[in-house]
C-alpha cells in the first residue's frame, strides 16, 4: 500500500503482517480522494477523524493532501505501533493524535470537536458503520459543511438518513461499498 499524492505520495506504508485485516486497496483508496476532493474543493486546513484506523492510510492520505490535522482512533494495541511508524515514515507526527480505544467510546469524548473529514471504516457486517454513524451525528462533531466517509462490505445497507445526516452519494467497488453523508440543511 502506498500514499497516492500529495508530500508523501510513492511512500509505501506498512502494514500488519499475518492478520485478519482489510486495507483499502490502492485503486480504491484514489477514487475516494477523487471523490473527495470533488466535494471539498480543498484538503487544506481541514481536520480530519479517522475511525477505525487500521494502519492510517486514509488519514495519512488526507494529512499528504494538505489537511491541518488528524486524531485517529484504534483500539488494537498491534496497529498502534504500525500507526506510529507510518505517520514517522511520513514525517506527519505533529500533525496527529492518535487514541488507542473503542471508536465508539472515544466519540463520546469528543464532544468539543469539529472535524470536516470523518472517515468510518469498521469490521465488515458487524453494524459498527451504522453505530459509529449514529455517535457521530448525536455527538454533532462533523463540521457545517463537512463529509463523512463510511465504507462497508457491498451487502451491507446503511440508512439514507441518521439524524440530521444524508447520504449524499454512494460508491460501490467489487466487494466494497463507499458511503458519503453530509448535514441536510447543508445539501438540500
Amino acid at each position: 500500500m502506498r500514499v497516492i499524492a500529495g508530500t508523501s505520495r510513492g511512500r509505501r506504508l506498512t502494514m500488519f503482517e499475518g492478520r485478519d485485516v482489510r486495507p483499502t486497496p490502492d485503486r480504491v483508496r484514489e477514487a475516494l480522494f477523487s471523490i473527495l476532493q470533488s466535494k471539498l474543493g480543498s484538503f487544506s486546513g481541514i481536520k480530519v477523524l479517522d475511525l477505525f484506523a487500521g494502519s492510517g492510510a486514509l488519514a495519512i492520505e488526507a494529512l499528504s493532501r494538505g489537511a491541518a490535522s488528524a486524531c485517529l482512533v484504534e483500539k488494537d494495541r498491534a496497529a498502534e505501533l504500525v500507526i506510529r511508524k507510518n505517520l514517522n515514515l511520513c514525517k506527519l507526527e505533529e500533525k496527529t493524535s492518535l487514541h488507542i480505544k473503542d471508536a465508539l467510546r472515544c466519540l463520546q469524548e469528543f464532544t468539543a470537536a469539529s472535524f470536516d473529514l470523518i472517515f468510518l471504516d469498521p469490521p465488515y457486517s458487524q453494524g459498527l458503520a451504522e453505530q459509529a454513524l449514529l455517535e457521530t451525528e448525536k455527538q454533532g462533531i462533523l463540521s457545517n459543511d463537512g463529509i463523512i466517509c463510511a465504507e462497508t462490505g457491498s451487502k451491507e445497507i446503511l440508512p439514507e438518513c441518521v439524524g440530521n445526516l444524508q447520504r449524499i452519494d454512494q460508491r460501490r467497488y467489487g466487494t466494497i461499498m463507499i458511503n458519503f453523508y453530509a448535514h441536510r440543511l447543508m445539501r438540500d
